[in-house]
């Protein structure tokens, strides 16, 4: 059947096609498109529709639709790539969803069969037990799909050593675009699977030889020099970095290599980035497996963000280069990161054998594309001129060349990359907001600067819709008509990805940020950091989707939903593309009430993970939180908003008269009365109610402590210190007099108690006022509740939560302002004081008083300053403990859980610390419709781990929802590090 004339098919017949000939779900609904419409790069390109294959049947099935129809046909792996390689305005097939197995490895050969979907780190995992690896490995490798790679040609930091992913390809299962399914392999007779291409190739040997090919990073345009016969005439490697545009991947075999036995970092530190590049020629005789350079602003950037704990000591310099050397034995690899420490011409050398340093530092590089997404005086970087190279004995001259021209557009960014192989990863501020003029501008002054030095506009990722109308500065005339002959013999109709390579789009059209809309902050979250709008936040996004990384692999807590679903729609950068989308306007119309955007939203637990773990800094939780916001701003909210947004009001009047908790207790302790409860407050029956304390904790304070802990407002406190000459007197009680047994002797630290612990688990409160007072601490009590609003804020009730917020700082303030610690419990809580706090009162100092001096037990207990005067508190000896340990995501995102493995290490206990969300996330799992993610969630660490979990070991959970979760799945209770210290002091 020929293709209709009409270019533009109906997207009803399209999806209706799809559906007839498909297994694999077809969605072409506004919010599907919307999580489609980009990927990693400055582009947007709404398809028509969105697919998921099932098989390669599905493959072949959707591929014959878009010859029949005239479709474009746009292949995407993880989403990863930088220069708009993976979207497209026809069919866009997902092949991670279901086309990602390892179908072979076989160990002898050193060689794996795989399909296009399968993420690169699977191939790790299955190549590891045989000590094998496959050698590129590009930093998105926890989520990249070997499809991909193969796509654009990734490379990574280790290409030094083991090539590019050409040169680990040994054969392709390509569907080209005139519907031919060949093996693309190498030697006699490889170019005769595509007709007439071994006359184009003869026709062109001059062209072949003298303008491709001349350097390793050169992979912009076709790498059609593999076709030359003393190249091996090598097909499969000639598709390599074709980027879509010729054939759609049906499977590939690769070449695997031995995994390095003993690993050591060197970190060489120079004056700038361009004298470190002057070294790398002769480092590169030392055989390295990679020498990354980075620019010290970016790791200014880790230590400002996730703190100076964050980066490995390292030897001074603005630019650093990280090489590693293998060896046999550690031993010989220390002594060949020692011949090459020699060469490197600096003093400034740093030796990291493996272990959790090294695993750091490659973390932080593994993170440059998000953390370099932001400039150091805060302005959003873009991609673009992303990965240009050339050769590496012209990299120093080139790099000083590149920050002259950087100085006259006026623009900067952080430098990073592949500086063994001459590749420079940089993301720029050039100013998109309005327009892509200052973007064309600079691309083109760049790419003759490029093209200047002999290098590739592209070093590993592919041309895009971002580099592929430059390839005339780089290439003659001769050239870009071969590479158009080329597309014409596999895809004469220009049906797969195009606008890409061949006949490209202007870098400049299609741009997302110039269509983006301003959304100003109103009453709700500041904003601070993003100028105060909204559009510019959610723009943080720039897709390089760690969100959609395996957490257990990576030690990531995001995206918990997307771990469970595996749907686009549930990661962190599905959501933020839609929330684009309302800012743009055009495909979600209805901005804030949108369908789409609420869609998108909906499992999103508001773990705050992503506010840490994602490179790029994107906080979906105060994203969701300010969407509901203002989606119901002066109208009534759904029913789960009152009952679990306004929990501490209610659990604060069930607990204030004594006996009435008991009742209330009892009554929801009858099942069918309980569901009906669930049920009328919008939450899921499968649940059980909480239980209130019979005896909340501030209740016994005031009446019972027995002096163990002081009931004081700050002014009190404050009036007490400075009597006696400066000195802090005995303590006023809550009747007005005073303990005699609390002395001077004692430092102060305030108790804050949240709503939680003071009337759903108080018994954590109880033991946290025994470990305060067994480190010699003076434990105070505020006076008055005070209530950080968490359950506002989660439920987007934004004006609720700064009335409670600025009650809390009437509260704590004083005590804040006068340098007294306060101590918080309920991990969520306390990181609403550590960050949500100074969001939402941005003005009152108060608040950042109050977020400086608020700290985990933890953080309290392994602060390198003295207790008292002259003693240090001895932590309590838990050798005999062995716990499976939950950290809140919250503690983890916005505390780092850092000083609770210290302290436990130090006291001896054996532990494993889960990566990943408990599910409960508050009150998510608890709202109807959610109870079976809220499970599956819990499934993908949490569950195992107590069914694994032998007899007798401990249960350790500092969140209440955590607990919950535990206790209501498993049956298993768990201890707060409070009660688990409490025991043993």
């Amino acid at each position: 059947m020929a293709a209709p004339t009409d270019t533009a098919v109906r997207t009803d017949d399209v999806v209706h096609a799809l559906r007839s000939a498909l297994h694999g779900v077809v969605d072409d609904s506004s919010r599907r498109r919307a999580e489609y419409s980009t990927d990693a790069s400055n582009y947007r390109v709404v398809p028509q529709v969105v697919a998921f294959p099932r098989d390669v049947d599905d493959v072949l099935a959707a591929a014959e639709v878009s010859r029949t129809l005239g479709v474009p046909l746009t292949s995407r792996g993880g989403g990863t790539s930088v220069a708009g390689n993976a979207v497209g305005t026809g069919i866009v097939l997902d092949f991670s969803r279901h086309v990602n197995r390892v179908l072979d490895l076989d160990p002898e050969a050193r060689t794996a069969r795989v399909e296009p979907g399968v993420v690169m780190a699977a191939v790790q995992k299955a190549a590891a037990p045989h000590g094998l690896r496959f050698g590129p490995d590009p930093s998105t490798w926890t989520r990249a799909t070997l499809g991909g790679m193969i796509g654009n040609n990734a490379c990574g930091p280790r290409a030094v050593a083991y090539g590019r992913t050409a040169d680990n390809v040994l054969a392709l299962d390509v569907l080209d675009g005139t519907g031919r399914r060949f093996d693309a392999r190498s030697g006699a007779g490889a170019l005769d699977a595509v007709p007439g291409l071994d006359a184009l190739v003869r026709g062109h040997l001059d062209v072949i030889r003298t303008e491709l090919g001349r350097f390793g990073r050169q992979v912009s345009g076709y790498s059609l020099e593999h076709l030359l016969p003393e190249k091996g005439t090598d097909l499969a490697k000639a598709l390599v970095g074709t980027e879509g545009t010729v054939g759609t991947l049906l499977g590939a075999t690769v070449r695997l290599v031995p995994i390095a036995a003993a690993p050591v970092l060197v970190v060489l530190g120079y004056p700038d980035m361009p004298t470190a590049a002057d070294a790398v020629p002769a480092l590169l005789a030392h055989s390295p497996l990679a020498i990354e350079g980075m620019d010290s602003r970016l790791i200014d950037v880790v230590r400002r963000v996730k703190g100076a704990a964050a980066v490995p000591d390292l030897p001074p310099g603005a630019g650093w280069l990280m090489v590693e050397v293998g060896g046999d034995t550690l031993d010989e690899a220390l002594g060949r990161a020692r011949a090459l420490a020699a060469d490197a011409g600096t003093d400034a050398v740093g030796l990291f054998p493996p272990g959790p340093e090294a695993v750091a530092m490659w973390r932080i590089r593994e993170d440059g594309a998000g953390l370099g997404g932001r400039t150091p005086s805060g302005e959003q970087a873009w991609p673009g001129f992303e990965d240009s190279a050339v050769p590496p004995e012209r990299l120093g001259a080139y790099l000083r060349e590149l920050e002259a021209l950087m100085a006259s557009h006026g623009v900067d960014g952080l430098a990073y990359g592949h500086f063994g192989d001459g590749c420079v990863h940089l993301r720029l501020d050039v100013p998109m907001e309005r327009s892509g003029d200052p973007l064309r501008a600079f691309m083109t002054d760049a790419a003759h600067l490029v093209a200047s030095h002999g290098g590739s506009l592209s070093g590993e990722h592919g041309d895009g819709r971002a580099r592929s109308e430059l390839l005339p500065v780089m290439y003659s005339d001769r050239a870009i008509d071969l590479f158009g002959a080329f597309k014409d013999l596999l895809d004469p109709r220009d049906l797969l990805n195009p606008g890409v390579l061949v006949r490209p789009r202007p870098l400049d059209a299609d741009l997302r940020r110039p269509a983006a809309t301003s959304l100003l902050a109103g009453s709700g979250f500041s904003f601070a950091h993003d100028a105060g709008d909204f559009t510019t936040a959610v723009h943080r996004c720039v897709g390089v989707g760690k969100c959609r990384a395996d957490g257990r692999a990576t030690g990531s807590f995001m995206c918990p939903s997307y771990q469970a679903t595996k749907d686009e729609k549930d990661s962190t950068r599905g959501r933020a593309r839609v929330l684009q989308e309302m800012a743009n306007g055009t495909l979600v119309e209805r901005g804030w009430s949108s369908p789409e955007v609420h869609e998108a939203l909906d499992l999103c637990l508001s773990c705050k993970a992503c506010s840490s773990d994602c490179p790029a800094g994107v906080d979906m939780a105060q994203y969701k939180s300010e969407v509901l916001h203002r989606t119901y701003a002066g109208r009534l909210r759904p029913v789960n908003h009152y009952a679990l947004g306004w929990l501490p009001r209610w659990a604060r009047l069930v607990t204030a008269v004594p006996g009435v908790s008991a009742l209330v207790n009892a009554v929801l302790g009858v099942r069918p009365v309980a569901k009906a409860v669930l049920a009328a407050g919008g939450m899921d029956t499968r649940r059980k109610m909480v239980t209130f304390a019979r005896t909340p904790f501030r209740a016994w304070a005031r009446h019972g402590a027995g002096g163990a802990v002081t009931v004081t407002s700050g002014g009190a406190w404050k009036a007490r210190e400075t009597t006696e000459d400066g000195r802090p007197g005995a303590a006023p009680r809550s009747d007005g007099g005073t303990d005699a047994t609390t002395t001077a002797a004692r430092p102060p630290v305030l108790l804050w108690v949240d709503s939680f612990s003071d009337t759903l688990s108080p018994s954590v409160a109880h033991a946290a006022v025994t470990v305060l007072r067994s480190a010699g601490y003076e434990v105070l009590v505020p006076e008055h509740d005070a209530c950080c609003g968490l359950t506002w804020i989660s439920t987007g009730q934004l004006d609720g939560a700064r009335k409670q917020l600025t009650h809390l700082l009437e509260v704590l303030g004083p005590f804040a302002v006068n340098g007294v610690p306060i101590v918080g419990l309920e991990p969520s809580c306390t990181a609403v004081l550590r960050s949500d706090l100074r969001d939402l009162l941005p003005d009152d100092p108060r608040a950042v008083a109050v977020a400086r001096e608020t700290r985990t037990l933890a953080e309290l207990l392994t602060a390198p300053a003295p207790i008292g005067p002259g003693d240090r508190w001895s932590v309590p000896d838990l050798s005999d403990v062995t716990a499976v340990v939950q950290p809140h995501c919250h503690h983890h995102s916005v505390m780092t859980w850092t000083p609770d493995r210290r302290l436990l290490t130090d006291a001896g206990a054996q532990f494993s610390a889960l990566a990943g969300c408990c599910g409960l996330a508050g009150n998510f799992g608890m709202e109807k419709g959610h109870y079976d993610v809220s499970v599956a969630v819990a499934e993908t660490s949490l569950l195992p781990a107590l069914r694994d979990a032998a007899p007798g070991d401990v249960f350790l959970a500092d969140g209440y929802s955590c607990r919950t979760q535990a206790d209501q799945l498993a049956g298993v209770r768990g201890l707060h590090l409070a009660e688990l210290l409490a025991s043993r002091v």
